[in-house]
């Protein structure tokens, strides 16, 4: 039986072997995972979600509504507080009202119309619908998360160096990047953050040996005006020699 298994485990190492010393050249690459600022919406008020205002994957500006719940009550409160406040404020002027329940009334009305705003989910910035987590017509609570929404404009990715490189490395160092799926589609990027603290290289490094290996996380980011790059991505990178 043994016999049988020493060929291949000879092979395999031989593949390693070729794969490593192909990617330990001239053209060594880092890859990282491509990340960008992704914010979660969430409900704050209790209702039933009415619309959504985009499409998962759909471009969404600053401002513009993602979801809306329905809340026809909180809408009708709103008016109530607002004409009983109208009617407070000319009975606070002819000294019929005390200023504690005139403070009261106005305070109901500004909660009132606050609420009234959370019925609208808005995007806090411009970019793409990620997810959306609920469906039209499901009851949500305060606190659910609806959708989260990502900045595409610029993007980043941590890559893991030794540090023998460390010291040619400098923030605001431009530096290329790669996108194999793209045809080796390249992106100009530059070093935004340079750790200074060792850790071991990342579990998803294949071999033992790499796991081993003590490296500084180096953040490189890109500019992305045309969104070609999204979170989750591999991108290689390639640094000054």
């Amino acid at each position: 039986m043994k016999k049988k298994i020493i060929p291949v485990v000879l092979l395999l190492a031989a593949a390693s072997l070729i794969f490593f010393k192909v990617r330990s050249g001239r053209d060594f690459r880092y890859a990282g995972t491509i990340e960008a600022t992704e914010t979660d919406l969430s409900a704050r008020i209790s209702g039933v979600i009415d619309s959504y205002g985009a499409r998962e994957g759909e471009a969404v500006k600053k401002g513009g509504v993602i979801t809306a719940i329905d809340c026809d009550d909180l809408r009708l409160a709103a008016g109530i507080a607002s004409e009983d406040f109208k009617r407070a404020e000319e009975l606070f002027k002819g000294g019929s009202l005390s200023k504690e329940n005139f403070d009261r009334l106005k305070y109901k009305r500004d909660d009132s119309a606050l609420k009234v705003q959370w019925c609208t989910i808005k995007s806090p910035v411009s970019g793409r619908l990620l997810y959306a987590y609920r469906e039209k017509g499901e009851l949500v609570a305060p606190g659910t998360k609806l959708a989260t929404v990502a900045d595409l404009s610029e993007v980043w990715a941590y890559i893991y160096v030794p540090h023998d490189l460390l010291a040619k490395l400098s923030t605001g160092m431009e530096i290329k990047g790669y996108l194999p799926e793209a045809g080796e589609k390249e992106f100009p990027g530059r070093v935004s953050v340079i750790y200074s603290e060792a850790e071991f290289t990342p579990k998803n490094v294949q071999t033992r040996k790499e796991r081993t290996r003590l490296v500084f996380a180096v953040k490189v980011t890109f500019p992305n005006p045309e969104e070609t790059l999204k979170p989750g991505m591999t991108l290689e990178v390639k640094l000054p020699e």
